[in-house]
C-alpha cells in the first residue's frame, strides 16, 4: 500500500489490486475503500476495458507541485501497454491548503489504429466494486442532483423518490438531458451532471463527487441509494471521440470531499475550487452589482404565448422605462426573440423591423439606459436561409439528417457544427456585429446547449464539451470585455469564466405549473418546462453558485394582474428572486402596469446582491427555508423566508431554531408582505396561515432593551437596507432613509420609552404606538429623507 496525506485527508492505493481509498485524517466519518477505475474504449473493431488492473505501473511521488489550488502533494501512476497500444497516466493529488482530493486520467494512443473513447470512470462503489462506508449504518440516504444545463431540474432526492425526467421524449429531451447521463426510472436510482452529493439525512454526513471543469469532457454521476452498500459512480463522457495514433487526451480534474450537511456553507470547498480552477478569484463581474432591467420576451416576443413583437411595443416600453426610471431604476432594456427573420438568419430581419434593431440600441443609449439583445448564435431553424445555403454547416444526426435540438419555433430545431471553421466563424460574427456594430452591450445568449448535442461532426476528434467550450470562447472574444454576457440554456461547466451571468433555472411563465394554450394535462409535472414553479426550483437549489461562478439569473418577475398567477404566487416569485441575490428583470407591458404591481418591483431595488443560506437544500426536493444575514448602519438582522409549495393553504410553524437562531434570545420578527410584527420570546414559535404557493418573509432582530431598534418597513424587501445613516443617543435617534423616486410607506421601531417627537425633513409626523414598545410611522419622501425621533 502506498499513502498520500495532509492534515485533513488520507489517500492510499494498492497497485497490485488496482484500487484506492480515501478517508478523513483526524476523525471517523465517511470513507471510500477499495475503489476501482475503468476506461471503456474501442481499438479498431474491438471493444476494450482498461484499468481494472495496473500491469507493472511506474509510480512517481512529488511534493509542492504548483497549481491553481496552491502546492499539491501528488502521486502519478503510469500504466504502459505490454506490446504497444494505449497507455494510461493517473494523477492523484492533495492540496496542502484545501480539504479536497483531486485526481485525473490521461490516455495516450501508441498504436497504429485510432481509438474511440467512450467512458472514463474515476469512481465506482457498490455492486461488487468499492465501498462508501458511513460512520454508522446509514438510515436516510439522499442524493443531490445537478441538472445538465440552465433549464434542467436540480435538487435533492430521498431514497424512495423517483428521478424527475421529461415525458415528452424527443420533443424535450434534447434540450434538457446530457446524452451521456442516464435517466433512471426506478425509485432510489438517480443521476447528476458535473457534480452530485450522496449522504445521510439522519447522520448529516455526505460526500461530494464531481469535476472542477468541463472544458474537456462532460462529467456524469449515478447513484443508487441502497442502505447496505450505496452505489456511486463518477465518469467523464468520451463521446466516442477519436484519438488518433500518437495523440493523447487528459480529462478535467475530478474532485472529492467529505463534509457535514449542516456546515454553514457546505458546498463552499468544491464551488471555490472550481472558481480557482477557472481563475475567477478577482473576476470583476462577480464583485459588481447584479444587473436589472426589462425584457420583452414574456409580454411580446413569445409567439406561442402572447403574440408578435413590434417596434411600437418596444418603443412604448422604452419610453415608459425612461419615464419611470426615477421610481423604478432598471438599467438594461433587452430586446428578446422575434426581431430576426428566423433563428440562424441573424443578419436578416422580421418584416416588422425593416431597419433592424441598431436604431433601438442608439435610442436606448440616448435615454441613459443600457441596450440589450437576445441571440441564439448556435441554433438553426430547419427552414432558415442559412440551413438552405450552408447545409454543410449543420450538425448531423441519424441517417445524415440535421441533429434534433428539441421542439422550438413550431419545429424541431437544429444546430451549427462548430467544428466546421466557417460555422464557428459565423457564430462569432453574429455576436461581434450585435455588440460592435449594432451597439448592444448586454447580450443574452440562448440555446447554447445545441453546440453540445450528439451527432456527426466535421472533426470527430473533439468531445462535445470541447466543442461547446471552444464556441463559448469565440463568443466571448467576439463580444469584447465591455459587453455583459448572460448564458442561457447552457450546460454549466464549459461556460464558467466565459459568461458574466447564467440562467440557473427554467423559463418562468404566467402560470404556476407548466401549460400550453391553457392545457396542463400531461405536461403539468414536466420538471424543466416553463412555469413559475419550475423557475423557483433552481433559483433555490443553485443559489450557492451566485458570485462564485457567475451572477445567478433567476429569470423574470412577471407582475401583470391579468396573468394566471395569484397574488400569493407573485409574492413568492418576488421573494425568491430578491433573496437569490441575483439579477432582476421584469417582462410586462410597463405602461399598463398598475401602481400596486409596480410597487412590488420597486421594493426589490436596489438588489440585495448576496446569496442566501438555503437551510434545507439536502432535506427537501424543493427547499422551503432561506436565511440571509444583513448588516448596515442600523445594525445586523436576519431575513428568514418560509415557503408553502403545496396546492392548498397550510398552517405553518416558524421555528427560529430551524433557521439557526439562538432559542434563548428574544427577537422581534417583522413580516414584509402582511406587515405584522411579532415579539418572539424564549421557546415561543410563530404560527401562521400560509396560502397555497405562498411565502412568509421575516426580518428578525434581537431585542435590545434600552436602545432604539429598527424593526423594518414596507419600503424595501430587506426591511433595513433603506437605512443609510443611523445615529442614536439616550433619548434621540437621527437616521437617513434612501429609496429610489417617490417613496411612501410604514416604519416600525422599538423604542426605550414612548415617543415625544417625530419629524421628517423638519415636518412633524404623527405616530402610532403598538403593544409594548412599538412605534409606527408613516413617511413620504423623494429619494432621501432625514428622520428625527425623540422619546
Amino acid at each position: 500500500m502506498i499513502a498520500l496525506e495532509n492534515d485533513r485527508l488520507q489517500f492510499s492505493i494498492e497497485p497490485e489490486r488496482a484500487v484506492w481509498g480515501l478517508l478523513p485524517a483526524q476523525a471517523e466519518g465517511l470513507s471510500l475503500q477499495e475503489v476501482p477505475m475503468q476506461v471503456h474504449y474501442r481499438l479498431g473493431r474491438e471493444r476494450r476495458r482498461a484499468l481494472h488492473e495496473w500491469p507493472a505501473p511506474q509510480l512517481t511521488s512529488l511534493e509542492g507541485v504548483p497549481s491553481a489550488h496552491g502546492p499539491l502533494r501528488q502521486l502519478q501512476l503510469v500504466c504502459e501497454p505490454p506490446q504497444g497500444g494505449v497507455s494510461f497516466t493517473i494523477t492523484f493529488a492533495l492540496p496542502e491548503r484545501h480539504p479536497i482530493f483531486l485526481w485525473k486520467l490521461a490516455i495516450h494512443n501508441h498504436s497504429d489504429l485510432p481509438v474511440l473513447v467512450d467512458r472514463l470512470e474515476l469512481l465506482r462503489t457498490g455492486a461488487g466494486a468499492g465501498a462508501l462506508v458511513f460512520p454508522s449504518p446509514p438510515r436516510a440516504l439522499a442524493f443531490y442532483s445537478n441538472g445538465w444545463q440552465s433549464w434542467s431540474w436540480s435538487g435533492a432526492y430521498g431514497s424512495n423518490d423517483r428521478f424527475r425526467r421529461t415525458r415528452l421524449g424527443p420533443l424535450r429531451a434534447p434540450t434538457d438531458v446530457n446524452p451521456g447521463t442516464p435517466q433512471p426510472s426506478r425509485a432510489g436510482h438517480f443521476s447528476s451532471d458535473m457534480f452530485g452529493v450522496l449522504g445521510d439525512r439522519h447522520l448529516r454526513t455526505a460526500v461530494l463527487a464531481g469535476f472542477l471543469s468541463q472544458q474537456q469532457h462532460f462529467g456524469s454521476l449515478e447513484a443508487v441509494l441502497h442502505a447496505s452498500n450505496p452505489i456511486l459512480r463518477l465518469w467523464a463522457n468520451g463521446d466516442g471521440a477519436r484519438l488518433d495514433p500518437g495523440a493523447a487526451i487528459e480529462i478535467d480534474w475530478g474532485c472529492l470531499y467529505f463534509f457535514n450537511v449542516d456546515d454553514p456553507d457546505p458546498l463552499a470547498p468544491y464551488l471555490e475550487a472550481v472558481a480557482r480552477q477557472h481563475g475567477l478569484t478577482n473576476y470583476p463581474s462577480l464583485q459588481a452589482a447584479p444587473p436589472s432591467g426589462w425584457c420583452s420576451w414574456y409580454q411580446f416576443s413569445s409567439a406561442q404565448y402572447t403574440g408578435t413583437i413590434t417596434p411600437a411595443d418596444l418603443e412604448g416600453n422604452l419610453e415608459a422605462m425612461h419615464r419611470l426610471h426615477s421610481d423604478l431604476p432598471l438599467e438594461v432594456f433587452q430586446i428578446d426573440d422575434g426581431f430576426e427573420a428566423s433563428p440562424g438568419d441573424w443578419f436578416s430581419f422580421n418584416p416588422a423591423f425593416p431597419d433592424g434593431v441598431a436604431g433601438l440600441a442608439e435610442r436606448t443609449r440616448q435615454l441613459g439606459l443600457r441596450p440589450g439583445l437576445w441571440l441564439a448564435p448556435f441554433v438553426v431553424h430547419p427552414k432558415s436561409r442559412l440551413a438552405a445555403e450552408h447545409p454543410d454547416w449543420l450538425l448531423r444526426g441519424a441517417f445524415g439528417r440535421p441533429a434534433n435540438a428539441g421542439f422550438s419555433w413550431n419545429s424541431l430545431a437544429t444546430s451549427l457544427d462548430l467544428t466546421h471553421p466557417e460555422a464557428l466563424a459565423y457564430a462569432g460574427e453574429v455576436v461581434r456585429k450585435a455588440a460592435g456594430e449594432w451597439g448592444f452591450k448586454y447580450l443574452k445568449l440562448d440555446y447554447l446547449y445545441t453546440a453540445a448535442l450528439p451527432g456527426k461532426r466535421r472533426d470527430p476528434t473533439r468531445t462535445r464539451a470541447q466543442v461547446l467550450h471552444t464556441g463559448l470562447k469565440v463568443l466571448r472574444e467576439a463580444a469584447g470585455d465591455d459587453v455583459y454576457l448572460l448564458g442561457c440554456g447552457c450546460p454549466l461547466g464549459p461556460a464558467i469564466g466565459l459568461v458574466d451571468a447564467m440562467r440557473i433555472g427554467s423559463d418562468t411563465h404566467p402560470t404556476w405549473y407548466p401549460e400550453i394554450n391553457g392545457i396542463q394535462a400531461f405536461i403539468e409535472q414536466e420538471p424543466n418546462f416553463p412555469s413559475a414553479r419550475n423557475a423557483c426550483q433552481n433559483a433555490l437549489t443553485r443559489a450557492s453558485l451566485h458570485r462564485r461562478w457567475w451572477i445567478n439569473d433567476p429569470d423574470c418577475l412577471l407582475l401583470r394582474s391579468e396573468s394566471h398567477l395569484t397574488e400569493a404566487e407573485v409574492r413568492t416569485v418576488a421573494t425568491v428572486i430578491a433573496l437569490s441575490g441575483g439579477s432582476l428583470f421584469v417582462s410586462d407591458d410597463l405602461p399598463a402596469l398598475p401602481p400596486e404591481r409596480l410597487r412590488i418591483a420597486t421594493s426589490l431595488l436596489p438588489l440585495i446582491g448576496e446569496a442566501p443560506t438555503v437551510l434545507d437544500w439536502f432535506d427537501a426536493g424543493t427547499p422551503a427555508r432561506l436565511r440571509v444575514d444583513l448588516r448596515n448602519a442600523s445594525g445586523g438582522w436576519h431575513l428568514l423566508a418560509l415557503f408553502n409549495w403545496e396546492d392548498a393553504p397550510q398552517d405553518v410553524t416558524v421555528n427560529l431554531r430551524e433557521f439557526g437562531l439562538d432559542q434563548t434570545q428574544s427577537y422581534y420578527a417583522s413580516e414584509f408582505w402582511n406587515q405584522k410584527v411579532h415579539h418572539v420570546t424564549r421557546g415561543k414559535l410563530l404560527r401562521e396561515r400560509l396560502p397555497a404557493h405562498g411565502a412568509l418573509l421575516y426580518a428578525v432582530r434581537p431585542q435590545d432593551p434600552g436602545v432604539p431598534v429598527y424593526l423594518g418597513s414596507d419600503l424595501h424587501i430587506s426591511q433595513g437596507l433603506e437605512v443609510a445613516q443611523w445615529d442614536a443617543s439616550d433619548d434621540h435617534l437621527k437616521l437617513t432613509l434612501q429609496r429610489p423616486g417617490a417613496a411612501q410607506g410604514r416604519l416600525v421601531f422599538s423604542l426605550p420609552a414612548p415617543p415625544k417627537q417625530a419629524d421628517l425633513d423638519g415636518r412633524s409626523l404623527s405616530w402610532e404606538t403598538g403593544r409594548e414598545d412599538l412605534c409606527l410611522l408613516t413617511v413620504q419622501f423623494r429619494h432621501t429623507a432625514h428622520l428625527n425621533l425623540a422619546w
